[in-house]
């Protein structure tokens, strides 16, 4: 079956039904469908939801999705933005209404959501040895030539493996070799001599194509601009190193691929690839950063290459969750009901931003978020906190992708409050 845009699913979105499986909404639109919610456009904080609530804002949303589309014209990059972060089909389509080439994904099941919404180019930064997954990828495959699917491979056994699961297909899957980020990173094959292994091992089998290398510099240990470029140079020369070995050549391929980039070091990555050789067929480079789309209010905030080439632009945080006080034991001690269910705490804690009192809002002055219970942020507060029982605390949280996997329908509000969109996901 050939798939449609994925209009019709994502109309099928809007379609569904409000009710108690998504925490944050107001109570009395249960039954109402998340198109007519969204066209009533009710105020996130007098419009009947219930704390805590997580909120995307309309606005930053928006100028990241632009920011990285300029970025990537820019320096002459393809982009598969990684799709992991945000699970979100909505946000997909947005990503590719900005101009990306496609979308990158981590897992079978996320595929198969991709694929539900129609995304037609996918790149699976894994290797997959699953039998079923890979039957199912290469039916569809064979159902649907417009649908370019790319993967790592990153040992001869999963070359083996994948062969065995594949046979009788009537289209090869694309692979990339994916060279490890040094010793100690995570996944990829560790030295250059072994990468020709896996070549050579792609190359005697008809299920697969070798369409190029891929890596991710993130895992480079003790990362730095030195050692991040250092390996990028490595990954171009692998690649520059197989076209002329003709590891490349005869298999129908208008390109090749030469693919890394997580949220950290793009900027790197944008360095080298500009730098690489003109190779045998014109080389698709492939960045695939996630987290901008929403960006965040910690690690991110701290990591972005924006912070080293501020004349590039700037990415917004997104995110804020909404929580109520809901316990005022002491002056120096709070609570609000929003934790570990609700937010982000993998990497850095919610940061306390702003305080509302009766329609008003202010900087969360002398409060601290110093810990999560599963229900309860633990609020520490000095003489400046003005904080009482009922008032709405915004928190900035810390890392998009365990930001968006713990809501399923998430609101999109305009600087004033007003709801616009709803954006739901899938983990």
């Amino acid at each position: 079956m050939v798939r449609d845009t994925g209009t019709e699913a994502l109309a099928r979105l809007a379609g569904e039904r409000v009710d108690h499986r998504f925490k944050g909404l107001p109570p009395d639109a249960d039954g109402v469908t998340v198109a007519e919610l969204s066209a009533q456009r009710r105020s996130l904080f007098t419009g009947g939801f219930t704390t805590p609530v997580l909120a995307l804002s309309a606005e930053r949303l928006e100028h990241n999705l632009r920011l990285m589309e300029t970025y990537a014209t820019r320096h002459g990059l393809a982009f598969a933005p990684h799709g992991k972060t945000s699970m979100a089909p909505q946000l997909f389509h947005r990503q590719l209404a900005h101009g990306a080439w496609g979308i990158t994904l981590a897992v079978p099941h996320q595929v198969r959501v991709a694929r539900e919404f129609g995304i037609d180019r996918i790149f699976l930064a894994n290797e997959l040895v699953d039998p079923a997954a890979l039957k199912w990828i290469s039916a569809q495959l064979d159902a649907d030539p417009r649908f370019r699917f790319i993967c790592y491979v990153d040992s001869v056994r999963g070359v083996g493996l994948m062969d065995a699961a594949l046979r009788g297909a009537a289209r090869p899957v694309d692979v990339v070799v994916e060279l490890a980020a040094g010793e100690g990173a995570r996944t990829g094959v560790r030295t250059e001599a072994e990468c020709a292994a896996v070549a050579d091992a792609v190359a005697a089998v008809a299920t697969l194509r070798l369409v190029g290398v891929a890596g991710y510099e993130g895992e480079v240990p003790q990362a730095d601009p030195e050692r991040v470029h250092a390996w990028l140079r490595r990954l171009t020369a692998l690649a520059v190193e197989f076209d002329k070995a003709g590891r490349f050549a005869g298999s129908g391929l208008d390109e090749i691929v030469v693919s890394a980039g997580g949220s950290a070091w793009f900027d790197a990555v944008a360095d080298v690839l500009a730098e690489l050789p003109e190779l045998s067929l014109s080389a698709l480079k492939l960045l695939r950063s996630g987290a901008y789309v929403s960006h965040d209010d910690g690690h991110y905030r701290k990591l972005t290459p924006f912070t080293r080439v501020p004349e590039e632009g700037a990415l917004e945080p997104a995110f804020r969750l909404w929580a109520q006080i809901v316990s005022r034991p002491s002056p120096e001690q709070a609570f609000a009901n929003a934790g570990k269910r609700d937010a982000a705490y993998d990497l850095d804690l919610p940061l306390a931003q702003v305080v509302r009192r009766d329609g008003t809002e202010r900087p969360a002055t002398g409060i601290e978020i110093t810990g999560l219970s599963d229900q309860h942020a633990w609020l520490r507060t000095t003489d400046e906190a003005d904080l009482e029982v009922g008032d709405w605390i915004g928190m900035g949280l810390s890392h998009p992708c365990t930001s968006f996997d713990k809501w399923q329908l998430i609101p999109v509000a305009e600087a004033d409050g007003t709801v616009v969109d709803y954006i739901r996901t899938f983990f």
